[in-house]
């Protein structure tokens, strides 16, 4: 076991070094690596002296290790899973062609070739894409390469943009090729939404900053089109009248995401009001939890509706300036800069003396990581995402979890991750069947605890339709009607989104989207109700108990993970207690349905 785990780590820092180079767009030699390890079609380069001998199963190593010296060559195994499938390395081969030639007429050797290390196929080559961390932090270069966020646009309603020459205002160089559509400048009052601070130049830059132009830096979505509102004067402070008009403008001109790098006011129902219309109308609200660095996601991130996201530095580790709180949803890089600038999140933007002067500027904050989730939300978006709470889910789901927590008032659902979260838009992440294993658990438990001649048999269960249709809809929903009817409005839309859902998650649609889900929906409340029925309509008993199972098997998982926030509850602790309780209800109440009379 030893072995193979050294064998692994020699081949790891081999094929970091044959790597490397891919890291350091800015060099314009060729390093070392890359004279000794040639690059490949499709993005892969052969690691100098490195062998994969992939053995028929079964093969032992006493049997390999009898045939090296003849090959002249010191076989591992790969992995603790290779002790089955028969896959070896070698490393520090001298001859590599001669020693494969050898090893490939052994009977035994099903396959032999060059060790060979992968990268993304994209890599920019913006001479300071090497300085963006944050980038690599959230996957992009793997996601580059199926998505940059085509078509979609996002809003960014902020100090304006500096995307256009005009009067006074110039352009920034590294905006240049980046497809704008108009916006407005409800500070002035024209259609001339030019920045004239800095701050929203440097966060529409995140998102879709011209990349791969051979200037400057990258952006996240940089196929995406960016739509410039300016709500905010060139101190950086605006109105929420200027700010709710601007959510409604940004829904009616076509924006699927926006982007709000601001806060710092008290509640508005005015605001509220146009978070909710945007919604209604296919948009993604995304916002800055704040940087008062307490316990408190300021408005309006923390209307529900919202993505909340606050910020991490480049350890990940919450950034000391980062407000966060029951409300808060994501986490992303927003920067940490006690070490420096290269702690912060780098952008061409203005200077906010000249706004005609363009600058590479390192800045830091909750409004630096915002961009990032709305610049992936456009992503998920140009991959087929149909509506607000499918782009939510697939960021939720790709979320990296932090200490194993299913959610944490400090980041959220995790930190945000690019290619995992189009990987959960395309690959059926979305759908939580560990609540359906939960589920069919705690129907063994049930037949288990019942004596033979009360148990009904877990096949002749299985087998019934009632059965199986309430216990999907109460751990999976009708998952795939939003991929056949996604497109759906109004009343005919919201039909369309309760059925897809589980039953306990309806709240969503009866209560609003909010950020704690409603104890009355995540308990056993309905199947208790329900289950009267039972007394006088026995045939409505399998149907009954798939259903007490489902929300056992719902409420079990949500325990489990430690996701939901309770509504009402008036210590966040006493949410798993809670669950916990409801599911063993709903276990006696699918036990008392199941259960086979006596004759």
């Amino acid at each position: 076991m030893v072995r193979w785990t050294l064998a692994r780590a020699v081949v790891g820092v081999m094929v970091g070094a044959a790597m490397a180079c891919t890291a350091q767009p800015e060099q314009r030699e060729p390093s070392t690596a890359t004279a000794v390890a040639p690059e490949l079609a499709g993005g892969e380069s052969v690691v100098p002296g490195a062998i994969v001998v992939d053995f028929k199963d079964g093969t032992t190593q006493e049997q390999f290790d009898a045939w090296e010296a003849d090959w002249g060559v010191d076989l591992e195994f790969n992995s603790v899973e290779s002790l089955d499938d028969g896959l070896t390395v070698a490393v520090s081969v001298d001859d590599v062609e001669g020693a494969l030639a050898r090893i490939r007429q052994h009977p035994a050797v099903e396959a032999a070739e060059p060790l060979m290390s992968y990268r993304s196929s994209y890599a920019p080559n913006d001479p300071d894409y090497g300085k963006q961390w944050n980038l690599q932090m959230i996957g992009m270069p793997k996601a580059w390469d199926s998505n940059r966020g085509k078509g979609v646009v996002v809003a960014v309603i902020d100090t304006g943009i500096a995307y256009e020459d005009y009067e006074d205002f110039k352009q920034v160089p590294d905006l240049k090729g980046v497809k704008f559509v108009p916006g407005y400048d409800f500070v002035n009052d024209d259609a001339h939404a030019n920045d004239d601070h800095g701050h929203g130049t440097h966060v529409a830059g995140t998102i879709a900053q011209a990349t791969n132009n051979g200037q400057g830096v990258a952006g996240v979505a940089f196929e995406a089109t960016l739509m410039p509102v300016k709500v905010l004067n060139h101190f950086g402070s605006g109105t929420s009248a200027d700010i709710t008009d601007a959510i409604r403008f940004a829904a009616d001109k076509g924006a699927k995401v926006i982007n709000m790098s601001l806060g710092g006011g008290g509640h508005s129902q005015a605001m509220a009001s146009a978070v909710e219309y945007a919604r209604k109308k296919g948009v993604t609200v995304v916002a800055a939890a704040g940087n008062a660095a307490r316990p408190r996601v300021e408005f309006p991130a923390a209307y529900p509706g919202v993505v909340a996201v606050s910020a991490v530095g480049p350890n990940g580790a919450l950034a000391p300036y980062s407000s966060y709180g029951k409300e808060l949803d994501l986490a992303a890089p927003g920067g940490d800069k006690r070490q420096g600038d290269q702690g912060g999140i780098l952008q061409n933007t203005i200077d906010p003396r000249d706004p005609s002067r363009s600058i590479y500027a390192s800045f830091q904050g909750t409004s630096m990581a915002t961009p990032h989730v709305a610049a992936v939300a456009a992503l998920l978006y140009a991959a087929g995402a149909q509506g607000p709470d499918e782009v939510e889910e697939a960021l939720y789901a790709g979320a990296v979890r932090v200490n194993g927590q299913e959610r944490t008032d400090q980041y959220g659902h995790g930190l945000l991750n690019a290619q995992k979260s189009l990987e959960a838009l395309g690959g059926g992440a979305l759908i939580p069947w560990p609540a359906a294993w939960w589920a069919l658990a705690l129907l063994a438990l049930v037949l288990l605890t019942l004596r033979g001649r009360e148990r009904p048999g877990y096949f002749n269960i299985l087998a019934t339709p009632s059965f199986l249709v309430t216990l999907a809809l109460a751990t999976v929903g009708v998952f795939f009607v939003r991929s056949w009817f996604g497109g759906a409005s109004g009343v005919a839309g919201d039909v369309v989104n309760a059925v897809s859902l589980p039953i306990p998650d309806w709240q969503r649609i009866i209560f609003g989207r909010g950020k704690l889900a409603n104890p009355v929906f995540y308990s056993a409340l309905i199947p208790l109700l329900l289950s009267f029925f039972a007394i006088k309509f026995r045939g409505l008993r399998p149907a009954l108990g798939g259903l007490s199972l489902g929300f056992a098997g719902f409420l079990a998982y949500a325990a489990w993970a430690k996701a939901p926030g309770l509504a009402y509850m008036p210590f966040t602790f006493l949410a798993v207690p809670w669950l916990v309780v409801n599911t063993v209800i709903c276990v006696f109440i699918a036990r008392a349905m199941l259960k086979k009379e006596s004759v």
